[in-house]
């Protein structure tokens, strides 16, 4: 009986010498990744809203902010924009407007943002033609999520033999964007 005491010592004593600052040396690691991501991805949006267009340079220098913790993240582009259409009995007749506007929102993804930004031509990076374009009052936002298991998810898991979601790291931010430069 004696030994037994003395086995789980040894066990509670490797527990706390070992194995709980490794897992803590983790989570921060974690923590600080997501700080990373929060920053880049605030300054980026920001940037965005603040010059009314996104460029192949300030796409790639937030993807490459990101990709310094160490981790591969999912990042999803949003673009709202709102358009007022007047309406008209007959639309070939401009007399006949009804003092009215219908209201469209028009959402643009990934697929229509990274096409704009890297297309299939030869124009350089720093090319005008490669910005993708936003209006005042347009919405932009951004969300990222990391797409491996952390260190610190991986220990966890084997701890407390659970399978916890992959996306400990998630970042949500956008706003309405207030200029357009040219």
């Amino acid at each position: 009986m004696n030994s037994l005491l003395k086995v789980f010592a040894v066990l509670i004593a490797v527990l706390i010498l070992y194995i709980f600052p490794v897992s803590a040396a983790f989570d921060q690691q974690d923590d600080v990744s997501e700080l990373v991501v929060l920053r880049a991805t605030t300054s980026f949006v920001d940037a965005v809203r603040d010059k009314g267009y996104i460029s192949p340079v300030m796409y790639n220098d937030f993807i490459q902010a990101i990709h310094l913790t160490g981790n591969t993240f999912d990042v999803q582009m949003e673009h709202g924009q709102k358009r007022y259409n007047p309406v008209y009995d007959d639309p070939t007749l401009p007399e006949t407007f009804r003092s009215e506007y219908d209201v469209h929102y028009d959402t643009f993804y990934n697929a229509q943002i990274l096409k704009m930004l890297f297309p299939d031509s030869a124009a350089g990076k720093d090319d005008p033609a490669r910005r993708y374009r936003l209006h005042v009052g347009d919405t932009f936002s951004v969300v990222v999520k990391n797409t491996n298991r952390t260190n610190g998810t991986i220990l966890h898991d084997f701890l407390n033999h659970a399978i916890s979601p992959n996306e400990k790291i998630f970042v949500p931010y956008g706003g309405i964007v207030r200029n357009e430069d040219d």
